[in-house]
């Protein structure tokens, strides 16, 4: 065998092997790498598949489509994987979506979610105690002005919803459509201002889409709640 030809022998074979080894390691990840669909993950935690995309939803994860449910950009982060079943989309997960710390914690009920103690401060000092058009009390006046807005032109809305991050934190009012935020800013006192601040900082470093009302804008209402809520594809007729 001349030295050319033993060369060539060499990488044949070192070929051979990197295929080899490539091959295992593909079927180790596939017997790792176990997908669930929203019914199987239901199963594990008591709940409905509409209820587990809902949640999805919630989070950003996945989005309704005129086919079934389109997997988001954060989904796919999150380790969703589009599916077609029969001309209907769906997104299975990675089974590591069981541990996700985001899901896990959307899982719990509002009520079982623990409060940071300056939310709780917040919430003992404004007592929800005014009333709205449509049966919800508040915290404020002009958060009456806020939910009675909506109420009349049609918006459903949720309020002090928890806010699907790592973090403990509420918003004022919640949009579904649209998935947007509104907080309404009305104290100016020090540790308001912290408050205020440290909120802005979570809603932007999550990418989440807010509306910001101070006293200027509460008194213009009519005018401004439309224009920013079309900004999110919200159109107020």
């Amino acid at each position: 065998m001349t030295l050319t030809n033993f060369i060539l022998f060499a990488i044949i074979l070192l070929l051979l092997k990197i295929i080899i080894e490539n091959k295992q390691i593909f079927k180790r990840k596939g017997q790792t790498m176990k997908s669930l669909t929203a019914k199987q993950i239901g199963e594990k935690f008591g709940k409905t598949p509409k209820e587990i995309n809902e949640i999805f939803d919630d989070l950003d994860f996945l989005k309704k489509s005129d086919c079934g449910y389109t997997v988001t950009k954060k989904g796919q982060i999150n380790g969703g994987i589009q599916k077609k079943y029969m001309g209907n989309d769906y997104v299975a997960w990675n089974e590591e979506i069981l541990n996700n710390e985001l899901f896990i914690k959307s899982l719990k009920p509002q009520s079982e979610q623990v409060e940071n103690k300056d939310e709780n401060d917040f919430r003992t000092k404004f007592k929800a105690e005014y009333r709205t058009k449509d049966g919800h009390y508040v915290r404020s006046r002009a958060e009456v002005i806020i939910a009675d807005w909506l109420y009349s032109e049609f918006v459903t809305y949720a309020y002090e919803k928890s806010v699907p991050i790592k973090e403990e934190m509420y918003c004022d009012f919640y949009i579904p459509q649209g998935k947007v935020y509104i907080e309404f800013w009305g104290l100016e006192d020090e540790k308001y201002l912290n408050r205020k601040q440290y909120k802005q900082q979570l809603y932007k470093q999550n990418g989440l889409n807010l509306i910001e009302i101070g006293n200027n804008e509460i008194n213009n209402i009519d005018d401004f709640l439309p224009k920013e809520l079309l900004k999110f594809g919200i159109k107020i007729a």
